[in-house]
Order: C-alpha cells, then structure tokens, then sequence
C-alpha cells in the first residue's frame, strides 16, 4: 500500500513539474505599450482572458506570461496597442518548446514579426 502511494505521489510530482513548461516571457520590441495580450490554439482564434491583467507592457519591457496548458502547443498570440487600440495577431508559436518571444511591429508597414528563444 505504501508502494503504491510512493508511486502516486510521484506521478502527481512529475505532473506539477511539467505544467509549467509552456510559461513564457513576452519581451516588447514593438516599439509601442501593449494594454492586452490573448491567447489561442493556432487554428481557433477564440481569445482567451487577458493575459497582462492591470498594467501595461511599455516598449521594451519584458514579462512572464503564465500558460500551462498543453493540450495545444501551438498558439497565435493577439495584442492591443494602448495608445491607439489597434490589434495585431502573431500566429503559430510552440509555447511547449520555447521560453521567450520578443514581438517586433512596424506600424507603418504592418510588417509583425518575432524573435523566439
């Protein structure tokens, strides 16, 4: 019986362990402050919550992200500007296997592009 609680509780250990893996920092090279950051399934586009909550993520600023769902690794990532409102989406990022994204813009263009580390 001890075994099999041994067993168990390592399980659930190993678990916990894993269920950070998809956190990642958001580095902001876009050159303007971003008021809100969603996440979806690459192929869904159905935004979930904010992800910065209260605050804004000022030009190169950096700030860790919480996700730790990995039933979909892949995930497009949508930002609003602050300072006008307007929304971009980054599509297709592997959150399982990487631990920083830095979004780059140009507005003028509407050119999106990212560094993934």
């Amino acid at each position: 019986m001890k075994i099999k609680m041994l067993v168990i509780a390592s399980a659930l250990l190993a678990n916990a362990a894993i269920a950070g893996d998809a956190d990642f920092t958001l580095v902001n090279k876009t050159g303007y402050p971003i008021r809100a950051v969603h996440i979806a399934p690459a192929k869904s586009k159905t935004w979930g919550d904010d992800r910065l909550g209260e605050g804004i993520l000022s030009p190169n600023k950096a700030r860790l992200i919480k996700f730790s769902s990995k039933a979909h690794c892949l995930q497009s990532l949508s930002i609003t500007f602050d300072d006008d409102g307007s929304e971009v989406e980054w599509d297709d990022f592997d959150l399982c296997e990487l631990n920083k994204i830095t979004l780059k813009y140009n507005r003028k263009t509407g050119d999106v592009s990212a560094d993934e580390e």
